[in-house]
């Protein structure tokens, strides 16, 4: 889908926005499959993901990708950063400035055009962190 369209919202992505504007867990397309049957029991999951796609390309949601992990997505469609449990995959969203001032020190080091930027940060949630303790 080229830049620039827009994606109609049709019933089936509006109840996919509805699920995702509910969690702040940054759930995984299986994930909100189930969520999103509750409400449309003959949903398919690649309905789900096609639709996920589409709407993350036309900026209504974000992906977040990570080499290895399964993408997870993200209601919120502002830009913003991401941190990520190592140990269980929790997603969370981290409330710091953007670092603007990144892509204009890019800028002098490529000839690419640069349109934005991806930052994810890696650690130990809460959780983890607690369980560890125990051992």
């Amino acid at each position: 889908m080229s830049l620039g369209t827009t994606l109609r919202v049709t019933k089936q992505r509006q109840v996919l926005l509805d699920e995702l504007s509910k969690v702040r867990t940054h759930p995984t397309a299986d994930e909100l499959y189930q969520m999103v049957r509750k409400r449309l029991p003959r949903i398919s999951l690649g309905t789900v993901y096609r639709n996920l796609e589409l709407m993350a390309e036309n900026g209504m949601i974000q992906k977040l990708e990570v080499g290895g992990t399964q993408k997870r997505f993200d209601g919120n469609a502002a830009p913003h950063y991401h941190i990520r449990c190592q140990k269980c995959g929790r997603v969370d969203d981290l409330s710091l400035p953007l670092a603007h001032d990144v892509e204009r020190q890019a800028r002098e080091y490529t000839d690419f055009t640069i349109l934005r930027h991806n930052l994810e940060f890696s650690g130990f949630c809460p959780d983890c962190q607690e369980s560890k303790g125990r051992r």
